[in-house]
């Protein structure tokens, strides 16, 4: 009955991370849609709310071995000299609850503040706080936090290069073209391939393996041939919407050629937000779900293990907190990054979208926490400089790098200060808690 009563109380800490997950990084899902004016505030929740909790569900248990475990070695404090049975297993407990607690805090400032943090930076830096007060320096893995702390730099980095890349490519394409209406029959097309191959490619390698067993066979060039399909229906589907929705309006007005060129735009920008944040489900539940499936597992199983699968109600709690934190309180942030970085029109909204999308995607393949706040906000910045300086607003863009680099310090010592006060009032209780469940299992 305790354990049931502590792994609900834990579970509710997790929860209440996640929604600040949610409250905090929709602005990384939706913005764009509801910047561009494509969608209201109220239909950017639901849509994100919808693709928000099948990302976690589907994808979300790839990126969680990486936050959980890969930061604070689990031997290292195994290893602590005088360490009594039950010990160590106590103290990862508490540190991982204090984690929690700590990034769940930050990110509720945070969002009250209208700044998109990084909820991967907050995760982070707590864990890495807990370890260096329990075990010393040498408990943390500095090559992995190394590896973390420059996809920080290279996501935004990667995000910005290709929205900036794929919105000059749209300019010339179409919106600096004498007849842009033509040009958009031609390229809107291609874009909505190249859109359906890579979210079609991601769900088929990342998604589908979760829900359906057996379709190993569904990789390398059968994967391929499955997206190059549907990327071809999706293609024919919009070249003949397009068709419909521009022929004969090639002799209009320039200014009523771009009018009707962003309304094709519109649905497609709609489409790019919701994988947005379907990547950013699978990538950010982590965050909230790493270390409450290692408590919950510790708990259960009296053992620290280096690798513990991630139970289905722990991946559904994590995604139902951040579709909680999404229709609750993210409005605030979405404004911030949906319209106080730079004037987004539903053809640069749809830039940006694919940018982040791709680059998030891949790294969550790679099995890397990437920040899905950076590679948005670097795509926003991309699609900025592409018209000048002058289409960035450099002022809300320094208060968010500004918050970026505070993150993770300011993570850390509210952490150590929880795990503190934790291992004070609590190590004993969860110390006898652990050696009952190992008698019981025994």
């Amino acid at each position: 009955m305790e354990t049931t009563i502590f792994i609900v109380i834990v579970s509710l800490f997790g929860l209440y991370m996640a929604w600040n997950i949610g409250a905090n990084d929709v602005a990384n899902s939706m913005a764009d849609a509801v910047g561009s004016k494509a969608v209201t505030i109220k239909q950017a929740v639901i849509l994100a709310g919808i693709c928000e909790f099948a990302g976690a569900v589907l994808v979300g248990s790839h990126v969680t071995d990486t936050v959980r475990k890969g930061i604070v070695d689990p031997s290292a404090i195994a290893s602590i000299p005088g360490m009594m049975p039950g010990d160590a297993a106590a103290i990862m407990v508490i540190g991982m609850v204090a984690a929690l607690l700590s990034a769940a805090f930050w990110l509720h400032f945070s969002s009250a503040t209208g700044m998109p943090v990084s909820t991967t930076h907050s995760i982070v830096g707590a864990v890495a706080g807990f370890g260096i007060v329990a075990a010393g320096w040498s408990s943390v893995n500095w090559g992995k936090m190394a590896q973390i702390v420059s996809s920080w730099f290279i996501s935004p980095l990667a995000g910005g290069i290709m929205g900036y890349i794929f919105f000059i490519f749209i300019s010339k394409a179409i919106l600096g073209r004498d007849r842009p209406v033509l040009a958009a029959k031609f390229y809107v097309p291609f874009i909505v391939f190249v859109v359906s191959g890579i979210v079609t490619l991601s769900t088929i390698y990342k998604g589908l393996k979760h829900v359906i067993k057996g379709v190993d066979w569904m990789t390398g060039d059968v994967a391929i041939l499955i997206a190059l399909m549907i990327s071809v229906f999706f293609a024919i589907i919009s070249m003949l919407w397009v068709r419909r929705k521009l022929d004969g309006k090639d002799d209009l007005l320039l200014a009523k050629q771009l009018e009707l060129v962003e309304e094709t735009f519109t649905p497609i920008v709609i489409i790019t937000s919701c994988t947005v944040a379907f990547a950013h489900g699978a990538n950010d539940v982590a965050n909230a779900i790493g270390p409450l499936a290692a408590v919950v597992h510790i708990i259960q199983n009296g053992t620290i293990e280096m690798k513990v699968g991630v139970p289905l109600w722990i991946l559904c709690l994590g995604g139902g907190g951040i579709v909680f934190g999404l229709g609750t309180y993210g409005h605030k942030v979405m404004k911030t990054v949906g319209t106080k970085i730079t004037e987004i029109t539903p053809s640069r909204g749809v830039a940006a979208d694919i940018a982040a999308t791709a680059t998030v995607l891949v790294c969550t393949m790679m099995k890397l926490p990437v920040s899905t706040t950076h590679t948005l906000v670097g795509a926003i910045l991309g699609i900025g400089f592409a018209r000048g300086l002058s289409g960035v607003n450099r002022a809300v863009t320094k208060k968010i790098f500004g918050s970026w680099f505070v993150t993770v310090p300011a993570a850390a010592i509210v952490s150590i200060l929880l795990f503190l006060i934790g291992r004070y009032f609590f190590f004993d209780y969860v110390r006898q808690l652990i050696i009952n469940n190992q008698v019981i299992i025994g």
